[in-house]
């Protein structure tokens, strides 16, 4: 594990029960997540990104293995801990923005100070500089439905960030943003990493996305089948049977 690891999985494995038939959804997976970088996670739908974005993200505890958050053990069963660790070190930013549509933009914002119990003072202070950010102060006093795509992505972003969180985990966070916004949205995920120093870890099938990424995991049927820089061929170092089922899923 490096010095600089944000999130860290070793030998993690996850089953679901689907009435008879138990489905593995991770098979032994080990990753890194490091402070200050995009991480992009790809793959087929039933890959695994889903179940490992909620280990992650201490939603959900893996059934082997271990998951450490700054170095030290977490387990998502002790609900309380998961809990508190979420509200305070974990950010997270959906497809659908999962904005609260009776609040302003500075309110939505302010709701995770508001539920950590905040003082108002510093709540006005960090809302504004989170705004500030996202390039959205002008904007404070609007609700949802007066934003565009791209505006209300990047209210859901400054939400994640204003609890100041190690890791931001994004699920299809451009998946519904037009090419232009895409962009936008992408070169302030990179500038809020490298400058701020927050751990991405973002699930995606969006090459706009994956081609600014510091790094791209692919999952396959619950096991990680390439780590590379965007742009990488590492399939060429993959067994012919993985291979050839990366073709089979492409």
């Amino acid at each position: 594990m490096s010095a600089a690891s944000v999130m860290v999985l070793r030998g993690v494995r996850k089953t679901y029960r689907l009435g008879e038939h138990v489905v593995p959804a991770l098979q032994g997976v080990d990753l890194d997540v490091q402070a200050g970088e995009l991480l992009a996670l790809t793959g087929p739908s039933g890959s695994g990104k889903s179940t490992l974005l909620n280990l992650c993200g201490l939603i959900d505890s893996p059934d082997e293995g271990q998951v450490l958050l700054d170095g030290r053990p977490v387990d998502a069963r002790q609900a309380l801990a998961a809990t508190l660790l979420r509200r305070d070190a974990i950010g997270f930013v959906f497809q659908s923005f999962n904005l609260v549509p009776v609040m302003t933009v500075a309110e939505n914002v302010d709701y995770p100070l508001f539920l950590a119990g905040v003082p108002a003072a510093e709540r006005r202070r960090r809302v504004d500089e989170a705004l500030v950010q996202v390039g959205l102060s002008a904007h404070a006093a609007h609700r949802p439905d007066a934003l565009s795509g791209g505006q209300r992505q990047r209210v859901a972003m400054a939400r994640a960030l204003v609890k100041r969180p190690r890791l931001v985990i994004a699920d299809e966070p451009t998946a519904s943003l037009d090419s232009h916004t895409a962009e936008q949205v992408l070169g302030l995920m990179r500038r809020l990493a490298h400058e701020g120093g927050a751990a991405f870890l973002i699930a995606t099938h969006d090459e706009r996305l994956t081609r600014r990424c510091d790094r791209v995991i692919g999952l396959l049927d619950g096991r990680i089948v390439r780590a590379a820089a965007p742009g990488d061929d590492t399939s060429r170092h993959l067994p012919a049977s993985t291979a050839s089922a990366q073709e089979a899923h492409a």
